[in-house]
């Protein structure tokens, strides 16, 4: 299994949570297929970083983080990709993409799947192209057209996350469009700008470009945290998280392969206050290891404990966060139960 996305182009993710009507579509289907109880259309928008590979790029670990916190949400989009065990497979993330094209083809995408919310991450192309000093107008210009067609939404609007060799033309752009995204808010139009830039290290970008596995789980958190500060973007209140206890403790096998497999674990909070760190206990099953996590810092072999990074300890009530794994060896993948304590 490739957890390490190797596209040639570049993803400038952009989820745009937008107002949907009663009657609107399910993820991936047009607005005309109308379901009974509709969840909340978010739309991933942007290059082959929104798409994610064959892991499924921040998509992943953001799904998750939003189930775990009761919220009912559907991912919108003409394609779908990750792996097969992904609930929510759609996006509008195309690799290689720059500005211009998203801008050509927004229009439509909007009216077949009509966003509650729109995640946009876009311009990486334009930093290596022929005019990245034209990029931020760009990156304007599409703002412009998506909140006039869909004024209700909410548009979340990223700087894009560094490029190995190309560090100062991204942080110029970031710069000019911090400011931009700012006024149009000022302005009234219901556009969020989130600083996505810092979440991500040059260390987590294998090829100086693409997210690996831990990178796009920084991603996913970032999201999250944005999300949750815009009332109504996501749904209304979600439901507790199920478990015993105010720190709980979920695993689930993510996709498997000959000799190991990849496993996450969702700790949610189901207490009445935030929780400040928090420790994962699980066992796995005889001479299987863990060679590599991301989200957390384990120790031991059989018998495991995971503690949060600095950047996932401190969970919301009614809120989660995530941490994967590899792990190798023989028998059956995932650890059977896993426990949750905070300090």
């Amino acid at each position: 299994m490739n957890l390490v996305q190797t596209v040639v182009g570049v993803l400038a993710a952009g989820a745009v949570l937008a107002g949907v009507p009663a009657g609107t579509a399910a993820a991936g289907t047009p607005a005309n297929a109308v379901a009974a109880a509709d969840p909340v259309a978010v739309m991933p928008l942007g290059d082959s970083i929104t798409q994610g590979g064959s892991i499924g790029g921040y998509r992943l670990d953001l799904g998750a983080k939003l189930r775990a916190d009761g919220r009912s949400i559907d991912f919108v989009g003409s394609l779908a990709d990750g792996p097969a065990t992904m609930p929510d497979r759609n996006h509008e993330g195309h690799p290689g993409w720059t500005i211009a094209q998203i801008d050509a083809n927004i229009a439509g995408w909007l009216n077949t799947y009509r966003p509650r919310t729109i995640l946009l991450h876009i311009g990486t192309n334009d930093m290596y192209g022929s005019d990245p000093a034209g990029a931020p107008r760009r990156l304007s210009a599409l703002v412009d057209r998506i909140t006039a067609q869909v004024p209700n939404a909410d548009l979340f609007v990223a700087t894009i996350i560094p490029i190995r060799f190309a560090d100062q033309t991204v942080r110029t752009f970031n710069a000019a469009i911090a400011p931009d995204i700012r006024a149009k808010a000022a302005a009234g139009k219901r556009v969020h700008l989130v600083d996505m830039y810092p979440a991500v290290a040059i260390s987590d970008l294998p090829d100086g470009i693409h997210p690996d596995a831990a990178g796009y789980s920084k991603m996913a958190a970032t999201w999250y945290t944005a999300l949750q500060a815009v009332p109504g973007s996501i749904g209304g209140d979600p439901q507790p998280p199920a478990g015993d206890g105010a720190c709980t403790a979920t695993s689930r096998v993510v996709g498997t392969w000959n000799g190991g497999y990849q496993g996450e674990v969702t700790v949610g909070n189901s207490g009445a206050a935030a929780l400040t760190g928090w420790t994962v206990r699980f066992t796995l099953p005889g001479g299987q290891t863990i060679t590599q996590i991301w989200g957390g810092t384990a120790t031991g072999t059989g018998s495991v404990t995971v503690k949060n990074v600095s950047y996932n300890g401190t969970v919301g009530v009614g809120a989660a966060t995530t941490f994967g794994f590899l792990v190798a060896g023989p028998g059956a993948p995932g650890p059977a139960t896993a426990t949750c304590s905070s300090p």
